[in-house]
């Protein structure tokens, strides 16, 4: 059952990534979004994706509204690009660890800046 559950997670993943990528193209107001990871629930009806946005924190918050009213569409065309008993039902989160990584590296950074006079 684990094979299946991470096949479904990367077909998922795969879908997912093509119809934001063609139905949401990078735009000023929303930033440039992609889809980072997807878990699903064991019993495959639902599904939560964690969406990576470039661009400011307004940018953000645009586009994640934006995913918020066009889940149903977004839901509609993966049912159509999957073969599934159920699709699952898909619920759009942010994902912050890219930016946390970032910010871990920017410190360790700093931290070999301030042994290397010594």
């Amino acid at each position: 059952m684990k094979v299946r559950l991470e096949r479904v997670r990367e077909m998922l993943k795969r879908t997912l990534g093509e119809i934001v990528r063609r139905d949401f193209p990078p735009t000023p107001d929303t930033g440039l979004i992609t889809i980072n990871e997807v878990v699903v629930s064991a019993d495959l009806k639902e599904a939560k994706v964690y969406v990576g946005v470039v661009g400011k924190a307004d940018a953000k918050k645009r586009a994640m509204k934006m995913l918020a009213e066009q889940r149903s569409q977004v839901q509609y065309e993966l049912g159509r690009a999957i073969v599934l008993r159920w699709t699952p039902v898909i619920s759009f989160h942010i994902d912050e660890s890219v930016e946390r990584g970032n910010r871990v590296l920017s410190i360790l950074e700093e931290l070999e800046k301030q042994e290397a006079p010594k």
